[in-house]
């Protein structure tokens, strides 16, 4: 049965995100309301003013003007960054929670637990931990069966085979050196698009 796969992280054991890839877009919430955890944002409400204050007066159309700021906010490389942005952002909230539901898991549970997923109404996180710290998260849909052997297969057929085993990739990947090679990813990818 094929499952729609969301993105995939890897993170070191120093948390930093050294690889992600995304295949597919996670689906937007459709729901009017905010709902926390449903994978939809908390937004903050507009400013209101007081019902006995006046609305503040607008400019004069003449008196506007048109900043090099704002023209270059729109630019593809402010965009890249901003998309960038996003991507590290993501990283960092997945760490987060898996850090989290992971030492919750353990103390309620003992140490034997382990956190292997959670899910919303819009995804599920599978999470796998190798012995050397590494941790390897992926987002699929929510009614996606447990990927926890998928995780190990990626670790122990790509990683250790094209990275680990690779003369040229260093022992500390910072920033994601020596991840990026063509095998491991091209490898991944296969590996992912035929889970799909």
């Amino acid at each position: 049965m094929p499952i729609h796969v969301y993105s995939f992280y890897i993170f070191d054991r120093h948390t930093e995100c050294i690889y992600s890839k995304k295949w597919l877009p996670r689906p937007t919430s459709t729901t009017s309301g905010n709902i926390p955890g449903s994978g939809s944002t908390l937004t903050s409400p507009p400013p209101s003013r007081p019902q006995s204050q006046p609305p503040a007066p607008h400019p004069h159309p003449s008196s506007t003007t048109t900043t090099p700021a704002t023209a270059t906010s729109t630019s593809p490389a402010a965009l890249a960054s901003r998309k960038k942005r996003g991507d590290d952002d993501d990283a960092k909230l997945i760490f987060g929670t898996v850090f989290s539901l992971r030492n919750m898991v353990r103390k309620l549970g003992g140490e034997d637990d382990a956190f292997i997923a959670y899910r919303t109404a819009h995804y599920k996180l599978h999470y796998y931990e190798t012995p050397t710290n590494l941790r390897f998260a992926m987002l699929t849909e929510p009614g996606a069966l447990s990927m926890r052997n998928v995780l190990h297969q990626i670790y122990i057929n790509l990683w250790v085979e094209y990275v680990v085993k690779n003369p040229l990739s260093p022992v500390e990947h910072k920033g994601g050196e020596g991840v990026r090679n063509e095998m491991f990813e091209m490898g991944l990818d296969k590996f992912i698009r035929g889970l799909m």
